[in-house]
């Protein structure tokens, strides 16, 4: 019974996973990491690590996807990367220094919010338009952007998937399709780092679980991402909004739970 629990948990929290991270770059922590604390007992910090390792494969076969059908802007991509694992780590010193109380449901309400975005307000900017951007200029935005971003994750200790879209789309001017294809390429590097360190202080989780969330992650996070790339830029808007906020409304169901 409690090999079927785990199955089933681990099928569900890696779908929503997969399609979150597939349709808009969502980092697999918001999903997983409640599922498991609620229906398994397993520890928090281990239940991130098991997401963070989960986003890994997601969020690189999702960036090969995306970098196939030319949806993915790798040079400013890896500019923005380095300053949001330089500034993750910033943020969560200074976090450590300011008394404040957990900010877990930040990006359960940031989900939700971007989600209803998507549906009212899609993005319809296009390559042409984000091509007219100079070189210096948007290498300049990827640094300071990353900044704000990995700062955020840091002090927060959530949002990064969900900032990094943000951004992307209302603050860089990215097409829809190629911020999501960048931003899974970041979270595919942020994600490593993160997963290996916890598993370096706090040890590995339970096999079976990881493997699983891992695998079902994989393959929903590939369904998805596919789907994606084959859909007009106004019914992936739409797609994402309503994926975006049914996930949202279910991982805060989830943290009632706990």
């Amino acid at each position: 019974m409690e090999i079927l629990l785990a199955v089933l948990v681990a099928f569900f929290a890696g779908m929503g996973a997969g399609l979150g991270t597939g349709f808009a770059g969502m980092s697999a922590a918001a999903v997983i990491s409640p599922m498991l604390i609620t229906f398994l007992g397993m520890d928090p910090y281990m239940a991130v690590g098991v997401a963070l390792s989960s986003d890994v494969l997601a969020s690189a076969v999702s960036a090969y996807t995306y970098g196939k059908n030319k949806n993915l802007d790798i040079k400013n991509g890896l500019i923005m990367m380095c300053s949001v694992l330089v500034f993750t780590v910033v943020g969560s010193f200074v976090s450590k220094l300011v008394p404040s109380a957990t900010m877990g449901s930040f990006s359960v309400f940031m989900t939700l919010l971007l989600g209803i975005k998507f549906i009212v307000r899609p993005v319809m900017t296009t390559k042409e338009a984000m091509e007219g951007v100079s070189v210096k200029k948007r290498a300049l935005q990827s640094v300071l952007c990353g900044m704000l971003i990995g700062f955020i994750c840091g002090f927060v200790g959530a949002g990064g998937g969900m900032m990094m879209l943000l951004i992307l789309t209302s603050v860089l001017g990215y097409e829809l399709k190629t911020a999501v294809g960048t931003s899974v390429f970041i979270m595919t590097f942020t994600a490593l780092t993160g997963a290996v360190s916890h598993f370096a202080m706090g040890g590995l989780p339970d096999i079976l679980v990881w493997v699983l969330c891992i695998v079902f992650t994989f393959i929903w996070a590939r369904i998805a991402a596919v789907f994606a790339n084959k859909t007009a830029p106004k019914t992936l808007n739409r797609a994402t909004g309503v994926i975006l906020v049914v996930l949202g409304v279910v991982v805060l169901g989830f943290s009632f739970l706990s």
